[in-house]
C-alpha cells in the first residue's frame, strides 16, 4: 500500500504562509502603534590643533561618562571629532549635540556651519560642556548658541556654586550651595533671556581681574550655567568640568543629564 504525501506537504506549506502572515502582521501592528525612534545624541569632541591652542585632557573621562549616562538613560551615544558629521541628512538623526570641550574652530567650511544652522532652527537640541563658549570665537550666531562667548578664566581653586532654579532637571539634586574646585570661566557677548541654573560666588574669588569684568554686571555672582531657547533650538550650557575626575562625580554626570534631557526635550 503507497501513502500520498502531496496533503502533509500542502499543510506544512498552509502553516509556514499562516506563520509568516503573523509575522508580518505583527510587524504592522508595531508600526500602526507608532513604536517610538530610539533617541541618540551625538558628542562632538573637536579642536582646533596649534601653537598656542588648549586641547582639554578631560576628553577621554567626559567621553566613556557621556556613554554611561546614555547606556543608563535609553539614549544611544555617538562621538566623532570630525566636522563631516554635520550633514542636514546625518543631523536629523540626533535629538541633541553635545559640544564635549570643543574649542576654537571646530567646523571645516561653511557649509558645515549651515546645515547646524539649520539643525538648531528645525528645533535641535544643543549641549555645551565647559570650553564650549571657547569654539568658534568668530561667529556671533554661534555665542548665542551657546550663551556667551569665553572671554577669559581665573586660576584653578575652590569657590561657592549657588543654585538659582532648585527645579531644573540638572539642578534639583543639588544643595543650595556647595563648593567646587574648578576654573571660573567668564563669558561675554551674552543674549538676553538665559535662564541662569548655577552661578559662581564672585566675593571671596581669587582673582584680581574680576573687578573689571565682570564688575558688578550680575552683582556678587556670575552665571556658570544656564538654559535658553533660541533660533527655534533648545539649548543648555554648563561652565564646569575643567578636571577628568569631575566626570567621576555624581553631582556633575547628574548635572550634565539633566541638561541632556532638557535638551532633547525629554524634561521640562
Amino acid at each position: 500500500m503507497s501513502i500520498s504525501l502531496q496533503p502533509i506537504m500542502l499543510t506544512l506549506s498552509r502553516i509556514r504562509a499562516s506563520t509568516l502572515l503573523l509575522a508580518l502582521l505583527a510587524c504592522l501592528t508595531a508600526a500602526a502603534l507608532g513604536a517610538a525612534p530610539e533617541r541618540r545624541v551625538l558628542v562632538y569632541t573637536k579642536n582646533q590643533v596649534g601653537k598656542g591652542l588648549y586641547v582639554h585632557d578631560n576628553i577621554p573621562a567626559s567621553v566613556v561618562a557621556l556613554k554611561k549616562l546614555g547606556a543608563a538613560n535609553s539614549f544611544a551615544v555617538d562621538v566623532s571629532d570630525d566636522p563631516a558629521v554635520f550633514t542636514d541628512q546625518n543631523l536629523k538623526r540626533y535629538q541633541a549635540i553635545i559640544f564635549d570641550n570643543t574649542n576654537n574652530e571646530v567646523f571645516d567650511n561653511e557649509e558645515q556651519k549651515v546645515a547646524f544652522q539649520r539643525y538648531i532652527r528645525a528645533g535641535g537640541g544643543f549641549v555645551g560642556i565647559h570650553s564650549a563658549t571657547g569654539s568658534m570665537r568668530q561667529w556671533p550666531w554661534f555665542w548665542s548658541v551657546v550663551g556667551g562667548k569665553f572671554s577669559r578664566h581665573a586660576k584653578m581653586q575652590k569657590f561657592t556654586v549657588k543654585v538659582k532654579d532648585a527645579k531644573d532637571a540638572s539642578t534639583a539634586h543639588l544643595p543650595a550651595t556647595f563648593e567646587w574646585t574648578d576654573e571660573f570661566y567668564y563669558v561675554d557677548h551674552m543674549p538676553t533671556g538665559l535662564h541662569v541654573l548655577l552661578a559662581g560666588d564672585l566675593t571671596n574669588l581669587d582673582d584680581p581681574g574680576k573687578d573689571k569684568y565682570p564688575g558688578k554686571l550680575f552683582g556678587d555672582e556670575f552665571p556658570l550655567a544656564w538654559r535658553h531657547e533660541f533660533d527655534g533650538g533648545r539649548e543648555w550650557y554648563t561652565a564646569l568640568g575643567h578636571k577628568p575626575e569631575h566626570y567621576s562625580d555624581s553631582r556633575f554626570t547628574q548635572h550634565l543629564l539633566g541638561g541632556i534631557l532638557w535638551a532633547m526635550g525629554a524634561s521640562k
